[in-house]
């Protein structure tokens, strides 16, 4: 099961320990982020890889905005992460590449095995900033099932160069051809100075049709 943080960074770190490939859920890692830090981030991980995020002033208002010392009360409520829009802000934008980011990098940490994440197509207005994120960590594979991925290595291609992507958002119900509107991606947005180009990772697509495959 490929459910919102069963898939962990724990048990993919473990199982690419072994030789294997192991993936961690790419589905609402934002709100993730920010509900281990208002736990108190317990063991410093979310920190930790949060000190390795390429622009620190993203890290900063992160903890200064989430992170709890010692955890929320048991009654209090977590604070909520703005939902995605076709214009999501800069911030929601910035905290849902470093979630990316936080994942991939301690999926990866303390073994030179293979790490991949799993991204739902249909859940796809988050899906270019995770996926830069995770690619920012140095992910190794990008599997995407749930929908049609044919569109996911050339996206994979432009975020290698820091380039801005563009994708044509389809609303339930909807025929193919209904286009809702464009959700634009811009990498500068977060990284004004981007690094050198990343390595692509490999993109396994999850389908159920010969034609797609």
């Amino acid at each position: 099961g490929m459910g919102v943080a069963v898939s962990d960074w724990r048990l993919a770190r473990a199982v690419a320990s072994t030789g294997q490939l192991g993936v961690v859920s790419g589905t609402a890692l934002d709100v993730l982020l920010t509900r281990r830090l208002q736990a108190g981030d317990p063991g410093g991980d979310v920190r930790r890889a949060l000190a390795a995020f390429p622009r620190p002033e993203v890290a900063a208002w992160i903890l200064d905005a989430y992170f709890v010392e010692g955890g929320i009360a048991a009654e209090q409520r977590f604070a909520q992460v703005p939902r995605h829009t076709l214009s999501s802000s800069v911030r929601l934008q910035e905290l849902t590449v470093a979630a990316g980011f936080v994942e991939v990098f301690l999926a990866k940490a303390g073994h030179s095995g293979t790490v991949g994440i799993n991204f739902l197509r249909k859940i796809e207005l988050p899906l270019p900033a995770t996926l830069y994120g995770a690619m920012l960590a140095g992910v190794d594979a990008v599997l995407v099932g749930a929908g049609s991925p044919a569109d996911i290595p050339q996206m994979v291609r432009t975020l290698a160069r820091h380039d801005p992507v563009v994708v044509a958002v389809k609303v339930l119900g909807a025929r193919s051809d209904d286009a809702v509107g464009d959700l634009r991606f811009a990498p500068q947005v977060v990284l004004p100075q981007p690094p050198a180009p990343l390595g692509h990772p490999m993109v396994i697509a999850i389908v159920a049709s010969t034609d797609l495959a």
